[in-house]
């Protein structure tokens, strides 16, 4: 037992084999590593702000968390940081307890994620469906935009308002003297980001759009808000102090913040694999990498990290090919903090608000709703549901209930392909065969089912029926409740003096049945038979 944990153990930790191909693919991986550390600049710097932690947080986390989950993690190509999922979570946290109890949520929720992986629990995002994925998705980029309206009008949102009721504030507030610079500088932006990609796609037009619109702002005299001073340094890592009641306090904070860092790094993870020919990812080992990156994050000071499905998205187009590219990635944003510190400080805020506004945009996949509203009428109203529940509440709870709302329909859909059949005897037709009803079991019993079968099964009184052959060999699934049903169902035939014989247990069913009282419940052990053939010549026997 000891050995296989220790193997099971050694499997979370970084191997050599994780750099097997960086001989041939050093120089892609650091061209790729360059190439997100530019595009992930103004996003650090944007999803810090919009946190509520500030611009030095988002940078920090970039820095610290994206090199650990390089190194720690599951996936050969995936780029962590922090996240526009994050920043809406962690925005009415910080508003709530203060900018103090960030460093306490952000170690707590790495410490969960660790443990997480180490339990094995990484594959559990497999069992959320896909419309679900995609209105978590849509809802996120909603709240992501509307965040932005305020510093887009050269206001400042109020603290703890869902960004919906800020976002009409603001436009029902807004003053043109104060919102015209920040128009105007959110409108070099815009135009920027979508016209440079147009020139040519290897122009970093995020940090490029930004550039412009500070050079502009300052050339100009233009008075917006700006990011300010930034650490020329990361800071000294230091453990959180935390007393039993803040801890008790936070502790709700750290599970939603935990939960949102697992899900969406095992979605990118598993986007990355399908988009990278570096193979598949390790579930669990990322969350463990995911985990630990949170908590060196929280110890410098910065804010929980997560996979970055943009980021880790621009990491494979650019040929990335091993764990170096998120290395090198990090290491540029380490350069930043300690070369370019003075010159982030002037960017002005409106010009990440607009940037955020785009990466919004372009999170939303216009073929991709199409052939959700277009599926199936369950699926349309899931994704619905869950993007509006995750603007209009709570991010987790979306998923939550976007899951269970699945679970829910996928349930009915296989209780309504349940069923009982009334099939004819096989072989030549023998006198007193009209006595015998031959039921045959699709599908699945199981407790969304077994009443209706039961009903079905019980209700039918054909005038005559001496012996019932109740046909399990085309039965799929086979739960507590169905199992207890069916005996139930073997009682009452028989206590109305109908003979019951049960053909064709599976074997996976064959304890579940012997528990639940089904085999009991038989007049005789004969009365349990493999062969249709031998039930028909017994039931005939009993006729």
């Amino acid at each position: 037992m000891t050995v296989e944990a220790l193997r099971n153990l050694r499997l979370l930790l970084p191997r050599r084999s994780d750099y097997a191909e960086l001989p041939r693919s050093w120089r892609r991986d650091v061209l790729a590593g360059v190439t997100v550390g530019v595009v992930a600049l103004p996003l650090a710097l944007a999803f810090g702000i919009s946190s509520g932690a500030g611009a030095a947080a988002g940078l920090i986390t970039a820095v610290i968390a994206g090199l650990v989950a390089a190194v720690f993690g599951g996936s050969h190509v995936q780029v962590s940081g922090p996240t526009g999922a994050m920043a809406v979570v962690l925005a009415p946290i910080v508003a709530q307890y203060g900018f103090s109890s960030l460093a306490v949520v952000t170690v707590a929720a790495g410490l969960l994620v660790v443990a997480a992986g180490v339990t094995g629990l990484g594959r559990a995002v497999t069992f959320i469906p896909w419309p679900v994925i995609e209105g978590f998705t849509l809802g996120i980029a909603a709240i992501i935009f509307l965040q932005q309206v305020p510093a887009a009008l050269g206001q400042t949102a109020p603290q703890g308002e869902r960004p919906l009721v800020a976002a009409v504030g603001a436009l029902a507030g807004a003053q043109w003297s104060t919102a015209r610079p920040a128009l105007i500088v959110v409108a070099v932006v815009m135009v920027l980001m979508i016209g440079l990609p147009r020139l040519h796609r290897a122009i970093p037009e995020s940090l490029t759009a930004v550039i412009v619109a500070t050079v502009l702002a300052v050339a100009v005299g233009l008075p917006v808000a700006q990011i300010g001073a930034l650490p020329s340094h990361l800071p000294a890592p230091v453990l959180p102090g935390v007393d039993l009641a803040t801890a008790r306090a936070l502790f709700g904070a750290a599970l939603a913040v935990a939960a949102l860092a697992a899900i969406e790094s095992l979605l990118s993870a598993r986007v990355a694999a399908t988009m990278s020919p570096t193979g598949p990812y390790d579930p669990n080992r990322e969350l463990v990498g995911q985990g630990l990156a949170s908590v060196a994050s929280g110890m410098f000071g910065g804010m929980p990290a997560t996979g970055a499905i943009a980021r880790t998205a621009v990491n494979v187009r650019a040929g990335a090919r091993t764990r170096m590219s998120a290395i090198v990635h990090s290491l540029v944003l380490l350069a930043v903090v300690y070369v370019a510190g003075g010159p982030v400080a002037a960017i002005p805020l409106a010009a990440l608000a607009a940037v955020l506004m785009a990466t919004s945009v372009r999170m939303v996949s216009t073929p991709v709703v199409v052939r959700i509203m277009t599926s199936t009428r369950s699926d349309a109203a899931i994704f619905v549901l869950t993007a509006v529940v995750t603007v209009a509440f709570d991010l987790i709870e979306a998923v939550e209930i976007g899951t269970v709302v699945a679970a829910v329909f996928a349930l009915r859909t296989v209780a309504r392909r349940s069923s009982v059949t009334r099939e004819e005897l096989t072989g030549p037709a023998q006198p007193g065969d009209e006595k015998i009803a031959l039921l045959r079991l699709d599908g699945a019993m199981f407790f969304g089912a077994a009443e209706r079968m039961s009903s079905t099964i019980t209700d039918a009184r054909h005038p005559g029926v001496s012996v019932v052959i109740i046909r399990l060999s085309q039965l799929g699934m086979l739960d507590a409740t169905g199992a207890h049903t069916l005996a139930e169902i073997v009682e009452e035939l028989e206590s109305r003096g109908i003979t019951v014989i049960v053909k064709g247990v599976q074997p996976e069913h064959r304890k579940l049945l012997a528990g639940m009282g089904v085999i009991e419940a038989l007049r005789h052990e004969n009365h349990l038979v493999d062969s249709l053939d031998d039930a028909i010549a017994h039931a005939r026997s009993h006729v």
